[in-house]
């Protein structure tokens, strides 16, 4: 068994476009399991719209969740490590979208705030059940005092476009800055990453780089492709990333993680 820990983006990896776990894929990522590979969910989303599917999967373990900002215990639900930010650093994003009237959120790790969450329109609604998330609203900014893990920005692609251009010339120093999705773009502490927190995770298993693998599609997912032994790109990936990873599956409509599983993982057992 050369792959002890297999690390798995969510969108537009282990599920297709409709949001979807086939069938297949999970029962490929069951029997890789039942040989004793450990099995880590690395992802954008937080842990309430991540743990329904290791549950599907009947698979306990860790998740690492909000791009490497917090890592929880499938069975307990307890959180292993999160990377908090100081909030009085987000201010200057927060005015900044108040100001030019774009949607974010603050999340904790396990809860996620809106302005105004109580009179958000259908569509931003739908956006948040597609996640499996409700959002609740936004207490007065000087009232809040829980972690903060992640703030998170949603527009059109060309809208975010530019407003990445802009915050590019912001002193960065506090922040990691990355675009998550076309249409997102996540702020979070500057050591957060997918790729720090699957290190941390193999190290507390006492698993080496080079026996974790790790499958994604997108430029959050390049530390994490790059630390693994084997980083997979999906075929619905941007030419950099697939210029980063070590191999290129199919793409996450042609279940893409079922196949790169067989290949590396499956055929070489019985070899």
């Amino acid at each position: 068994m050369k792959y002890k820990l297999i690390a798995l983006d969510v969108d537009g990896t282990l599920l297709n476009d409709n949001h979807e776990l086939t069938a297949g894929t999970a029962e490929t990522i069951k029997e890789i399991a039942g040989q004793g590979t450990e099995f880590v969910l690395c992802t954008g989303r937080a842990p309430r719209s991540s743990l329904p599917f290791m549950r599907e999967m009947g698979l306990d373990g860790y998740i690492i969740t909000h791009n490497g900002a917090a890592t929880v215990n499938v069975q307990t639900e307890e959180i292993v490590h999160e990377f908090a930010m100081d909030p009085r650093g987000l201010e200057r994003f927060i005015d900044y979208c108040r100001e030019n009237g774009v949607h974010y959120d603050i999340n904790t790790t396990f809860s996620l705030y809106v302005p105004g969450a109580s009179s958000l329109d259908e569509e931003a609604l739908d956006m948040y059940k597609l996640y499996l998330i409700v959002p609740e609203d936004l207490p007065e900014w000087s009232e809040f005092n829980e972690p903060i893990v992640k703030m998170t920005v949603t527009a059109e692609k060309e809208e975010l476009d530019r407003i990445q251009a802009e915050w590019s010339l912001w002193p960065q120093e506090d922040f990691n800055i990355l675009r998550s999705g076309d249409f997102f773009i996540d702020i979070m502490h500057k050591d957060a990453s997918k790729g720090a927190a699957l290190k941390k995770l193999a190290e507390k298993r006492g698993i080496p780089a080079e026996e974790v693998m790790a499958i994604g599609n997108y430029y959050n997912d390049l530390t994490m492709l790059t630390f693994a032994g084997l980083g997979v790109a999906m075929d619905n990936s941007p030419l950099e990333v697939k210029a980063a990873a070590n191999a290129v599956t199919a793409s996450n409509n042609e279940e893409g993680v079922k196949l790169a599983l067989q290949k590396y993982c499956l055929e070489q057992s019985v070899q």
